[in-house]
């Protein structure tokens, strides 16, 4: 039982940091000069603060849905996730990609949605994970709060 629990940790880690790994890879590729050109609020943290904060959501992300898992094998839930990391992905898709600020703002609400019903979701199954997603759910708000403005001066 033990190992199957470190394997099926490996394995939402592996598949939380793929969804990772493509948004930074589509965040780099796209980012600039555009991201630097734009008109930013007096609150936009520096660039250097999104890498290290993501890889904490990331891992909090893939601890709070491999807790659910062996709490209660709930498949619906797992894939719950990972329709939600599908979103998360995309924004980045959206944003620096597509260069549409105004999607990405809906695609952060949806995501925003996600993180919700998951917590809420979560937590009749193991309150540690659902509050692993409030770091998540800060952030988001975060962003979409800074999303929104980008659009309103842009």
């Amino acid at each position: 039982m033990l190992k199957n629990k470190f394997i099926s940790l490996f394995l939402f880690l592996i598949v939380t940091f793929t969804a990772s790994f493509t948004g930074g890879i589509l965040t780099i590729k796209f980012k600039d000069p555009w991201y630097s050109l734009l008109k930013k609020p007096f609150f936009n943290p520096p660039d250097w603060i999104f890498a290290p904060v993501w890889t904490i959501l990331y891992f909090l992300m893939a601890l709070a849905i491999w807790n659910i898992w062996i709490k209660s094998n709930k498949l619906n839930l797992v894939y719950l996730y990972f329709i939600h990391l599908i979103f998360n992905t995309t924004w980045s898709i959206v944003f620096f990609g597509f260069k549409n600020i105004e999607l990405a703002l809906i695609n952060l609400i949806v995501i925003i949605l996600f993180i919700v019903i998951l917590f809420l979701k979560y937590k009749d199954i193991s309150r540690l994970s659902a509050y692993l997603m409030i770091p998540y759910f800060l952030w988001c708000t975060y962003a979409l709060l800074l999303n929104f403005n980008l659009m309103i001066l842009n």
